[in-house]
C-alpha cells in the first residue's frame, strides 16, 4: 500500500528552472572567493590565500573552461530548489503569524468587522445603494 503524504504542492511533476550561464556562475564564485579572501587577509584571518586561490580558480574557469562549470551550476540550481521548498513556506508561516494573525486580533479588539460581516443574524445581508448601480442592460457582455 503507497504511502501517501498530505501537502499543498505537488512534487511529482520536475520542475524546469532556467539556471545562470556556467561563465555567469564561475563569475560570482570567483567574485564571492575573492570578497572573502581579501576582507580575511584585511582581518588578519588565516585561511584567506584558500578563499583568494579559489576565487581564482573559478574566474579561470570561468573565462577559459565554462562548460567544465556545468556539474557544478545544476547542484547549486538544485540545491537552490530544494532550499526554496524548505524556507518559503516557514517564511510565509511566520510572517503570518508575526503579522497577519496579530493585526486581526487588534482590528477586532478595536471592534472594526471586516467584510460587513455581523456576528447577528438578520434577514438579509443585501447592501442597499444610494443611487442604485448601473441598469442591468449595460453590464451584458462583459468579459
Amino acid at each position: 500500500m503507497k504511502r501517501r503524504i498530505a501537502v499543498h504542492e505537488d512534487y511529482a511533476q520536475a520542475e524546469h528552472v532556467e539556471g545562470s550561464s556556467n561563465r555567469d556562475f564561475g563569475l560570482v564564485f570567483a567574485g564571492v572567493g575573492a570578497v572573502v579572501g581579501i576582507w580575511w587577509l584585511w582581518r588578519g584571518r588565516p585561511g584567506a590565500a584558500w578563499w583568494l586561490g579559489a576565487g581564482l580558480v573559478f574566474a579561470a574557469l570561468a573565462w577559459l573552461r565554462p562548460a567544465w562549470l556545468a556539474p557544478l551550476n545544476r547542484a547549486w540550481t538544485r540545491l537552490g530548489l530544494v532550499l526554496f521548498h524548505i524556507v518559503n513556506p516557514v517564511v510565509l508561516g511566520i510572517l503570518y503569524f508575526l503579522v497577519v494573525t496579530p493585526v486581526a486580533y487588534m482590528m477586532r479588539l478595536a471592534g472594526h468587522r471586516s467584510f460587513r460581516m455581523r456576528p447577528e443574524p438578520c434577514e438579509t445581508y443585501w447592501v442597499k445603494r444610494e443611487p442604485p448601480g448601473p441598469a442591468p442592460e449595460d453590464i451584458r457582455n462583459q468579459f
